[in-house]
């Protein structure tokens, strides 16, 4: 009888095994494509002011990231639009982009992915850290993000939290007479997209 439940169980085992494997394996084989959804990315950042902490978004522009996951080597290319910075402050959000961010001859920040340490499993959560180059203000920075991702199927959400020395990058220091500012902005980053397998070349 012992027998009998232990080859059932062996039985089921790989019942369940083949069945699944045929779902999973080929995003866990070959390279895949990660496409974000603009409508489904949400920016968010915080400033420390005097007497207060400035609010603001910023929108995605376009979002692909190509990995193999037998490598993790990385490729593809994330664009924020920065001419979409908003804190809700007409005033305030015309100096940012004019003084600060100088949106209108830099409109764009990258970020292009090179590694990926971690894996992302076939269901459920993972955590991974992505190296990559980030663009800001047309000059280069090598930074590792660290991201918190769940995937149901082929749909994949992630969030990360990002610190920008955005003094010590070069942008412009807003500090007046009455007003000071921290000299680092806190970036939250939650997005969402889909995974394909990359075509084969």
């Amino acid at each position: 009888m012992r027998l009998h439940r232990s080859r059932l169980r062996t039985v089921c085992a790989l019942a369940t095994f083949a069945f699944t494997l045929p779902f999973s394996s080929p995003l866990l084989a070959q390279e895949t494509v990660l496409e974000l959804d603009p409508a489904q990315t949400h920016i968010q950042f915080t400033l420390d002011a005097t007497l207060h902490t400035v609010h603001g978004t910023f929108k995605l522009k376009r979002g692909t990231v190509r990995f193999d996951p037998r490598t993790g080597k990385a490729g593809g290319q994330v664009v924020v639009d920065v001419t979409s910075g908003d804190t809700g402050n007409g005033g305030r959000d015309h100096k940012m982009h004019k003084e600060i961010l100088q949106s209108a001859e830099y409109p764009e920040a990258t970020f292009v992915p090179a590694q990926i340490q971690g894996s992302v499993n076939a269901q459920g959560d993972s955590q991974v850290a992505i190296q990559g180059v980030f663009k800001l203000h047309g000059s280069d920075h090598q930074i590792t993000l660290n991201f918190n991702m769940k995937r149901a199927g082929d749909q994949l959400t992630v969030r990360t939290r990002l610190v920008i020395p955005y003094q010590q990058w070069g942008l412009k220091n807003p500090n007046t007479l009455f007003l000071r500012v921290s000299d680092r902005v806190d970036m939250d980053i939650q997005a969402a997209g889909r995974l394909s397998a990359a075509p084969q070349h």
